[in-house]
């Protein structure tokens, strides 16, 4: 059967491929977009992810096209880096607010339908700069790590009722923001990957697809790292 799905920041990089993959299992994708235009195909709906009142519109909107939200992937996030110096109070707020704080209206409001279901998937998207850290991001580090923390305790709440809740630690992946980087310091990234590569978008959508699947039904509480083995040992 069907299942509805909210993918948040699925108009472009990392979200888009989610998106799309699970669109082709069969599927109802909806997508969250901050600004730009819905992707060609999938169900979008304006959203910022900062506002409660956003959040409830885009879930009202979503289930009167789809239906309650079954699978829902918390994937909208921001960066602002700078070195903590020179980093002002709202710099490291707004980034917690959107990554982190951000996933907590997005998980709460889809939690609203799935206990009335008793079933249901959370998929966080955290990062491996979560338990690697990453000088000059320590705004996003505290996001991503947040998002640990709390995707294990919310799995321990909602387990009982068939929902699980996982985490998903990508590492460099191609997209547009890896892409503005030069290349020596490009080099200098996939040096440090055992892989020697950036992932794929798709690479990453795909371990989402699973933990979104009937296959993962017992996997909850799980961080999953796809880094090409940058952050391992952490």
């Amino acid at each position: 059967m069907s299942r509805s799905v909210l993918v948040t920041g699925g108009n472009r990089g990392i979200g888009l491929a989610i998106a799309r993959e699970l669109a082709g299992t069969g599927d109802a994708v909806a997508v969250t977009y901050r600004s730009g235009e819905p992707p060609e195909g999938l169900f979008g709906v304006r959203c910022d992810v900062t506002s409660t009142a956003d959040v409830d519109a885009a879930f009202g909107k979503v289930e009167a096209e789809h239906g309650p939200v079954e699978v829902v992937v918390a994937n909208a996030g921001v960066t602002k880096d700078t070195l903590l110096a020179m980093m002002k109070e709202e710099t490291f707020a707004d980034v917690v607010d959107t990554n982190l704080t951000g996933a907590y209206r997005v998980a709460k409001r889809a939690t609203r339908g799935m206990l009335r279901l008793r079933r249901g998937r959370i998929i966080l998207i955290s990062s491996v700069v979560a338990m690697l850290g990453s000088a000059g991001q320590t705004n996003y580090a505290a996001s991503k790590a947040g998002l640990i923390g709390f995707g294990r305790s919310l799995a321990r709440e909602l387990g009982s009722r068939g929902i699980t809740v996982n985490i998903v630690a990508p590492g460099f992946v191609e997209t547009d923001m890896t892409a503005a980087l030069d290349e020596t310091h490009q080099e200098q990234i996939r040096k440090s990957i055992p892989l020697g590569r950036y992932a794929s978008p798709g690479e990453v959508a795909r371990v989402v697809r699973f933990l979104a699947s009937d296959e993962a039904a017992y996997i909850t509480g799980a961080v999953i790292p796809v880094d090409g083995g940058l952050g391992m040992g952490h």
